[in-house]
């Protein structure tokens, strides 16, 4: 079994910014207690017209430049997203299509905000065993087209965003160290979209009472957040032979500030050490992780041997962490 890293990383946020103040206009909040419970300050929104296949292939194209690999070379690609641009083909061969990535395999994945790890996860696999050698995983979203705009607790959280990186094979002893991954069905109902699949196929009844927009029992999913962001690190660490101080960079998903703080509590790491960009995009799900490590990389905050992790959840309930040691050098 090889060494696999991430080699590239890129992207993409629509142009359009939705502030606290814009939101007062919407729906009954205002500034100060947004920013209070969760941390956001704006968010990313992007227009009627722009499927989330946008969004992620322009972070690709960003991914593959600082990766310095052409599309062609690809062999596989995994898009982690809630919100495709059809039930069916997948957003990965959409993207391909685009990239012209004519000889790579792909597919769509699906573990709501935890589905960028779930993907870094499953296409390391491929290449540890010799299957393949370059792999393109995307977290993408555009959840502000599934919000209630009515609803306080839900429409002030989510923006829209992608996020790629590029998986090779690195250096022996880099890369990513271990996984941890999870899930517990029996919580799926405190964080779903409950109409458009096959329990609830589209009518004019689930449309009219708002079934196929977010729904979240808000409390119960921050004590779930809480307590499993920090344990599922610690068991990413202990797998990887490491423990809480030999982090050199923590990078969570972007869900709310008071979870996050939570987390780096638990972890006892300096605050220094930590990634946080949910003032400026809100929670962004499977994008969230990509867009901030991504963001990590080309500021120079990630330096090469540093020992990071990323850790997330999302609805299914699932949960997951990765130790990577960084293989990427600076320019």
């Amino acid at each position: 079994m090889v060494s696999v890293g991430i080699v590239g990383t890129g992207s993409y946020v629509p142009e359009k910014v939705l502030t606290n103040f814009d939101m007062e206009k919407i729906v009954d909040t205002n500034d100060e207690w947004i920013v209070s419970r969760t941390g956001i300050r704006e968010r990313h929104i992007a227009d009627a017209e722009t499927p989330v296949s946008e969004l992620c292939y322009q972070a690709a194209l960003r991914a593959l430049e600082d990766a310095n690999l052409a599309p062609e070379e690809l062999d596989l690609i995994i898009v982690a997203t809630l919100t495709p641009d059809f039930v069916f083909p997948a957003t990965a061969c959409l993207i391909a299509e685009r990239l012209g990535a004519r000889k790579a395999a792909g597919f769509d994945l699906q573990a709501a905000c935890t589905g960028f790890l779930y993907g870094v996860a499953t296409a390391s696999q491929f290449i540890a065993t010799g299957m393949y050698k370059n792999a393109l995983v995307i977290g993408g979203e555009t959840l502000s087209k599934l919000l209630n705009w009515e609803d306080r607790g839900t429409c002030i959280l989510f923006g829209d965003g992608a996020g790629a990186a590029v998986l090779q094979q690195v250096e022996d002893g880099y890369g990513f160290l271990s996984f941890d991954l999870g899930m517990d069905g029996s919580g799926g109902h405190l964080l779903h979209v409950p109409a458009g699949g096959s329990m609830y196929p589209a009518t004019a009844e689930t449309v009219e009472k708002k079934m196929h927009t977010i729904h979240m029992a808000g409390s119960e999913v921050f004590k779930f957040a809480v307590r499993i962001m920090g344990e599922t690190a610690l068991k990413a660490l202990a797998k990887a032979g490491l423990n809480k101080e030999d982090i050199d960079c923590l990078v969570p998903h972007q869900a709310n500030t008071r979870i996050v703080d939570s987390a780096v509590k638990r972890l006892g790491i300096d605050p220094e050490k930590v990634i946080v960009n949910l003032d400026r995009y809100g929670n962004m799900s499977a994008a969230s992780i990509p867009v901030a490590l991504d963001e990590a990389s080309r500021s120079g905050r990630l330096k090469y041997g540093d020992i990071m992790v990323m850790v997330g959840f999302g609805g299914g309930l699932t949960w997951g962490a990765a130790v990577v040691k960084w293989s990427k050098r600076g320019v």
